[in-house]
């Protein structure tokens, strides 16, 4: 199963965004999406429940949880 840190990644790649564009979108700096996607920092779950709207999976998937 993949972790948090490859999810966002591969879903904010699927969108063709950027990491300082997903970060505006939700109200995050480039460098907290990349703490993110690298695994240094884990998000609050206010963090997790704006990305799993924007990209309208669960926060399960989000965490590597379930696989759909």
């Amino acid at each position: 199963m993949s972790s948090f840190p490859d999810r966002l990644k591969e879903l904010r790649k699927q969108k063709n965004l950027s990491q300082k564009a997903l970060g505006e979108i939700i109200g995050l700096s480039k460098r907290g999406i990349q703490n993110y996607e690298s695994g240094i920092n884990n998000p609050t779950s206010e963090v997790l429940s704006k990305l799993a709207d924007y990209f309208d999976v669960s926060v399960d998937y989000l965490l590597g949880r379930i696989d759909s």
